[in-house]
């Protein structure tokens, strides 16, 4: 992943606050902070919960396909020996 920065100087960012300050007023700018802390973080708290619920069904997931990785690979010498058999006496380098 790359990350682009933002070309954003002091002064740009200053302006920014200012006009901020200016339509919302200094009392309402902690509020709108909190408000996006809050869904910042509940952002963070469902994407943890997807996280979780994806590695469970991988991990459940793995138990079962576990059976079938054991099976293939007891038949992995028999299908080896077959091979041997079938191409004969051309090799590989």
């Amino acid at each position: 992943m790359q990350i682009i920065p933002l070309f954003v100087s002091f002064t740009e960012i200053s302006f920014i606050i200012f006009v901020l300050v200016m339509v919302f007023g200094a009392d309402k700018i902690p509020e709108i902070a909190k408000g996006l802390g809050k869904g910042v973080r509940g952002i963070k708290s469902a994407t943890d919960e997807i996280k979780g619920e994806v590695m469970k069904n991988v991990y459940d997931s793995g138990k079962e396909t576990g059976d079938v990785t054991r099976e293939v690979k007891k038949h992995i010498p028999e299908g080896k020996q077959e091979l041997e058999n079938l191409t004969g006496s051309v090799k590989r380098r």
